[in-house]
């Protein structure tokens, strides 16, 4: 196959993504499932019922049924700090 057939051939997923505009969106869906992962780990290891999360978050079982849904990628960052604590855990953010 020639490099004149696919212009992507040889470029990394990350600069495909961003060339297509999706870069972002991709990237903060991936944080999010990673976050979830994390929580719903954490709350399996230490036997934390979704009812005791949400309460020691002090928010509804619905809104922590959006914070553990993975495809809802909309969530505040003092919602992930909440939850972060209620496992007693932190969150660390950082630019890369």
């Amino acid at each position: 196959m020639h490099t004149d057939e696919n212009p992507h051939i040889g470029e990394s997923f990350d600069s495909f993504l961003r060339d297509e505009g999706l870069y972002d969106v991709v990237t903060a869906t991936a944080i999010k499932r990673a976050l979830v992962i994390a929580i719903e780990h954490e709350m399996k290891t230490q036997q934390i019922s979704k009812s005791e999360m949400a309460r020691r978050m002090k928010t509804s079982g619905t809104q922590l049924g959006r914070l553990l849904d993975p495809a809802n990628d909309k969530v505040q960052l003092d919602t992930l700090v909440k939850a972060a604590s209620a496992v007693g855990k932190t969150l660390s953010v950082q630019l890369s």
